[in-house]
C-alpha cells in the first residue's frame, strides 16, 4: 500500500536524519518534509518506531497515511516553474 509519511521538526539535525530514515525505507522525497512509497503495515510500525527512538524527547510531529491506489490515482499537482519534486507513479 502507497503510504505518505509526513512530519513537522524544528530541529534541523534530527528532521535531516528523520529524511534519512524515510530514504532509506525506499520513500522518495514529494516535498520538504513529506514522502511517500509502497510500505505494507509491518514496515509502517517500524519506520515509526525508527523515527521515534531517534526523535527521543524532541519536539516532532509525524504523520503517516496509508493510500489506497484509487485514492492516489485521484491526486492532483501543482508544480509551478519546475519547482517540486518528482513523484513516483504507483505501481500496479
Amino acid at each position: 500500500m502507497q503510504c505518505l509519511l509526513v512530519y513537522d521538526i524544528p530541529e534541523d539535525k534530527i528532521r535531516s536524519k528523520v529524511a534519512d530514515i524515510c530514504l532509506d525505507y525506499g520513500l522518495a522525497r514529494i516535498q520538504y518534509s513529506a514522502f511517500l512509497g509502497e510500505m505494507n503495515h509491518n514496515r509502517q510500525e517500524e519506520i515509526l518506531q525508527k523515527i521515534r527512538r531517534r526523535v527521543g524527547k524532541h519536539a516532532a510531529n509525524v504523520q503517516l497515511f496509508p493510500i489506497c491506489e484509487k485514492d492516489l490515482g485521484l491526486r492532483k499537482e501543482l508544480s509551478v516553474g519546475g519547482y517540486g519534486f518528482s513523484v513516483p507513479s504507483p505501481q500496479p
